[in-house]
């Protein structure tokens, strides 16, 4: 039986943040991690085949957003300007456009206007109902699924229209080397503090009472502490019991239980590609696309993008929401497959000919892995009240930390883990 001040199950980018301010005002902190590495959904990887350092997870800092600057800033991790020439493959043609929806300043309008929270498919049925604005509400849901990765039918429309108005397209960012450099300072200076990291280890019950939280691991470890932070994602805490990542609360929790299935989460498919040269730049007399950043489009895996501003024949695919759900338990050959044969229609190819032009390739397959069973959260309507339930902690014992506890327009970002991570380590402070 090992003891502590506190316990933190988990160390992704919320578990960390929450056991580093910890550990800066002094508490003895134990975190326990089920992957044999940190950093959760941040997963840079290095001193593979690729020619560079390469995201699997998290990738973009999305606008000047105060907590990951500030810490970055802190660490001396340096990050830089990501490009947004956006394009679009409609028809069978590629053309250069912002534009993400068509009648985009109609749609906000009318979401600015709406008084009360309903789910965005029953929005669109309500005000966008004609045929004319069939191509309006495909596009949107395309959009719900990939940048958000969720569901129209529960997606809630005020938590969509908070994101929307405050979206910066301008103030787009990559992190230098990778985003695992923020999460391994974080690791390194919890240790510094004198603090343990355990890897490997996968906690799987939590007792609590008497002003004790005991900690049991699949291989029969115990921790003990007068109190603990659970920052697993959220999909894995919706998990069932017999998940390889779920853990059991004993008492059980019934009313937080409940408020956990009240949060949406997504599904994500990354993958990554590295050819002998740039391909999609080769054909400049039909579209320039050397300064290219995004690409959308209506095939299997409809999202890519490139390094820009970058020169890198490095590409990656994105396939979010419900569509990468259902391809959730397909081999990742079949995934590179798909993902050849989408490029190979919006370039006019063929998927053999781009096969042969591989260099690397890796998928990221989110959903299905076991200490994460997803993307990250989205709001239906139900959300705000469960994230209320789940901010205060069980018995002054048991605290919650996570991207899905972050209220603001930010969701499902860096910046809303290492948030609440934050927040709750100041919370237990008091």
């Amino acid at each position: 039986m090992q003891t502590t001040n506190i316990i933190v199950i988990g160390a992704g980018a919320a578990g960390l943040m929450a056991a580093y301010q910890l550990s800066k005002a002094g508490k003895k902190v134990t975190v326990l991690e089920a992957r044999k590495r940190v950093g959760g959904r941040i997963h840079t990887i290095a001193d593979t085949p690729f020619s560079k350092p390469v995201e699997l997870g998290a990738e973009f800092i999305h606008g000047n957003l105060p907590v990951t600057l500030s810490l970055l800033k802190e660490a001396g991790i340096h990050y830089s300007g990501a490009g947004f020439e956006m394009w679009h493959y409609r028809e069978g043609q590629l053309e250069q456009s912002e534009e993400f929806v068509e009648g985009w300043d109609t749609f906000l309008e009318k979401l600015n206007a709406l008084e009360r929270d309903i789910p965005m498919r029953d929005f669109l049925e309500e005000n966008f109902s004609g045929e004319q604005f069939a191509r309006m509400r495909k596009q949107i849901k395309d959009y719900i699924s990939g940048y958000d990765t969720a569901d129209i039918k529960d997606a809630a429309a005020f938590s969509l229209r908070n994101e929307w108005n405050h979206e910066n397209p301008d103030a787009q960012y990559r992190v230098d080397g990778g985003y695992s450099a923020m999460t391994q300072y974080l690791a390194d200076k919890i240790i510094e503090a004198d603090n343990e990291i355990f890897l490997d280890t996968i906690a799987k019950e939590v007792y609590w009472g008497n002003d004790t939280v005991k900690i049991v691991t699949e291989n029969g470890k115990s921790f003990e502490a007068p109190k603990a932070i659970i920052a697993l994602p959220l999909g894995v805490l919706q998990a069932p019991d017999d998940a390889e990542g779920a853990i059991t609360f004993y008492p059980p929790t019934p009313r937080y239980q409940k408020a956990m299935h009240n949060i949406g989460f997504g599904a994500v498919i990354k993958i990554v590609l590295e050819f002998d040269s740039a391909f999609w730049e080769d054909n400049a007399v039909e579209a320039d696309l050397s300064e290219m950043a995004f690409l959308l489009s209506d095939e299997d895996v409809p999202t890519y993008w490139t390094q820009s501003p970058e020169r890198s024949p490095l590409l990656t695919g994105w396939l979010g929401g419900p569509p990468a759900y259902q391809y959730k338990d397909a081999p990742k050959e079949v995934l590179l497959q798909k993902t050849l044969a989408s490029l190979a229609t919006i370039f006019n190819s063929d998927a053999e000919t781009l096969k042969y032009r591989l260099v690397a390739w890796e998928v990221a397959n989110w959903t299905t892995d076991p200490f994460t069973l997803g993307s990250y959260a989205y709001d239906t309507i139900k959300s705000q009240n469960a994230r209320s339930i789940l901010a205060q902690p069980i018995s002054d014992m048991l605290y919650f930390a996570g991207e899905y506890l972050y209220d603001g327009s930010a969701m499902g970002t860096v910046e809303a883990a290492i948030t609440s991570g934050k927040n709750v380590a100041e919370k237990l402070l008091k």
